[in-house]
């Protein structure tokens, strides 16, 4: 079915570049999630626009209404999400790895915001059943930028590459599968609530993923003993890790 070429100029015009905006004119760890984020939307705008969803005009504004719960906080973050707050308050960070800062985001965007995303779309009259397969489609849209990305980023961490090879990838693709999944539900869930319930519902799952992005910043042993020795693997300049991720958007 494809997407009309003035809404795909909206979404590149707006979305996509306020979301590379977001990446670039950060000076620390808060300029990493963007940067990868943007790679993302890029891919999933050129596969609806290429017609490989059920519904690619939908999935083109479900594009633009994701995108948007991040921008929103990070536009005000003072008002934002207990979850996403615990992101920006460490982005400048030094001892946090890369890949913290990535796995910050991706928890606040997935865990949280993804739910309502989809609450969205079903609030103003899609079906859940009918929103399911594209909603599944996207996580080999992950999957594919996944590779694409630890690519660019062994070039600023010099171990990344290595962690990738001896399972990391899989273990990395396996949980973000898995908080899909756990999001998914919580839609279902959140769809199904009156509009009280689903505010208490929401304000128990922020203390929920506020509650993981502290492990994530604070891990056990004996991943915490790696951290810093791993740190020092890492270039220390946040404008070439924010290039490296947003590759050929940068």
């Amino acid at each position: 079915m494809g997407v009309p070429a003035a809404y795909r100029a909206v979404v590149l015009g707006d979305t996509l570049e306020a979301m590379r905006a977001a990446a670039l004119g950060a000076n620390d760890g808060g300029g990493y999630f963007p940067a990868m984020y943007a790679r993302v939307t890029q891919r999933v705008i050129d596969d609806a626009e290429a017609g490989r969803f059920a519904d690619d005009a939908r999935m083109a504004a479900f594009v633009v209404e994701f995108a948007n719960r991040y921008l929103d906080a990070r536009a005000d973050p003072s008002s934002a999400a207990r979850c996403w707050r615990g992101s920006f308050d460490v982005a400048g960070d030094p001892a946090l790895l890369i890949v913290q800062h990535l796995l910050l985001g991706i928890n606040a965007h997935v865990n949280f915001d993804l739910p309502q995303a989809v609450v969205r779309l079903v609030d103003g009259g899609a079906e859940l059943d009918g929103i399911r397969p594209d909603f599944e489609a996207v996580n080999g849209i992950l999957a594919a930028t996944y590779d694409d990305i630890m690519s660019d980023l062994d070039r600023v961490t010099r171990w990344t590459s290595k962690a990738g090879a001896s399972g990391g990838g899989w273990i990395f693709n396996f949980s973000l599968r898995a908080a899909r999944e756990q999001a998914w539900r919580a839609s279902v869930r959140l769809a199904g609530e009156t509009e009280p319930a689903r505010r208490d519902d929401l304000a128990l799952l922020d203390d929920l993923v506020a509650v993981l992005a502290f492990l994530v910043t604070r891990p056990k042993p004996p991943v915490r003993w790696l951290v810093p020795l791993l740190r020092r693997l890492e270039t220390r300049d946040p404008d070439r890790v924010i290039r490296a991720l947003l590759g050929p958007l940068a």
